[in-house]
């Protein structure tokens, strides 16, 4: 691992399930009180943080669209509110352990998060705080996937790190397929060619337009966040 980290401003991205951790439905305190940690660690080495946190952990809008017979606009809503009571959470967790927070988010709620307002959350990095996107886009049929591509884009991020269940993109799904093959780096166009699911299409061609790379990496494998921010070479770059 090398001496310090090569990124310094970077985008975390981190799915609801993530925080299942060994439970079915919610929020896993040990495992919000994990990530907080890893957190620190990089955030006292220096690296300007940001985090989108997704929903999927209460309530997944196009799952419930079909299951319930919900406008799509409504499940989406639905789901952006999960993301903001993910991002308290991990909020909570992280000033805890002393880490300055600011949870910023996409749908007005002026009595618990801070409206998303570009040029104070570059200052919230500047002062050293982390910040915590929720809401997603502030609007339907965007995924938080889209939102860590925008609004990585916009604060000027190096890196886009994607935490997942797994170590890297795959050319299928490698729990089911033992002989998938494991992709050390992709370009953004084979991702969109071959449908690999990194991210949607439209962060995809964000990332792309704006040469913003995306790093792939297993969440679950503790010190991952700092391996992949000093250096390491685990998981899958999409460059």
């Amino acid at each position: 691992m090398k001496k310090g980290p090569v990124y310094k401003r970077v985008l975390l991205k981190i799915s609801g399930e993530a925080l299942l951790g060994r439970q079915q439905h919610g929020i896993d305190a040990d495992m919000c009180a994990s990530l907080a940690g890893q957190i620190k660690e990089v955030h006292e080495a220096g690296v300007q943080m940001a985090l989108v946190v997704g929903g999927g952990n209460i309530f997944r809008g196009r799952l419930e669209t079909e299951r319930f017979g919900l406008d799509r606009s409504v499940a989406d809503y639905m789901g952006m509110l999960a993301t903001v009571m993910n991002g308290l959470a991990l909020q909570n967790a992280l000033e805890q352990i002393g880490v300055q927070t600011r949870v910023m988010t996409a749908i007005q709620m002026h009595a618990i998060a801070e409206p998303y307002i570009l040029r104070r959350a570059i200052r919230h990095l500047e002062k050293r705080r982390v910040i915590i996107f929720v809401a997603g886009t502030g609007n339907p049929y965007f995924t938080t996937d889209t939102a860590a591509s925008l609004r990585a884009t916009e604060i000027g991020c190096d890196v886009i790190m994607k935490a997942t269940k797994v170590d890297g993109v795959y050319s299928a799904d490698p729990v089911k397929h033992k002989d998938a093959k494991k992709f050390k780096s992709l370009k953004f166009i084979d991702v969109l060619k071959k449908d690999l699911k990194v991210m949607d299409a439209t962060a995809i061609s964000m990332c792309m337009d704006n040469s913003l790379p995306i790093i792939v990496f297993d969440l679950l494998q503790k010190g991952n966040i700092k391996k992949v921010i000093f250096g390491e070479e685990i998981g899958t770059i999409v460059r």
